[in-house]
């Protein structure tokens, strides 16, 4: 009886390295065999992601940023500027040029006071790089700006 238990016993445990053996290798195989995870398809639109910052100075590399925001213009507009629909309309009629929102209107009375606010721009208009940036003397010149622009009112 010992010797048939023996042999039952050597039986299943060459059954089991049997099929750990030609399982473990198609395993492997089928992991070596996989193809990569398909690139992420590209979308129907470019990228549109910009940072719009604010900060008193005259330089946008060396300002301290007082404020900013982010607006996405695609696939929908989002982000936390306060008017991310309106912006992304403005920015699209322009065509994401910043420097023609950044016109002061000729009816605004400021001071000549100097000090400077600089509005800077970052990031992707429509897969395009943007670095943008525009300097005004002073607050009052900024809300000129800022008064006719959804895009930099933020």
């Amino acid at each position: 009886m010992r010797h048939v238990l023996g042999t039952v016993a050597a039986a299943a445990t060459a059954a089991a390295c049997l099929l750990t053996a030609t399982a473990a290798p198609a395993v492997a195989q089928d992991r070596s065999d996989r193809p990569s995870a398909p690139a992420r398809e590209k979308g129907l639109y470019a990228p549109t992601d910009l940072v719009l910052a604010m900060g008193r100075g005259a330089d946008a590399t060396t300002v301290a940023v007082e404020r900013s925001v982010t607006l996405t213009c695609a696939p929908r507009p989002s982000g936390t500027h306060p008017d991310a629909r309106a912006a992304c309309a403005e920015l699209r009629a322009a065509d994401g040029r910043f420097g023609d929102l950044a016109r002061p209107t000729t009816d605004a009375v400021c001071t000549k006071q100097w000090a400077p606010v600089t509005v800077f721009a970052t990031g992707l208009w429509e897969g395009r790089r943007v670095d943008w940036s525009a300097t005004f003397a002073n607050g009052c010149t900024l809300n000129a700006v800022l008064a006719k622009s959804a895009a930099l009112a933020f």
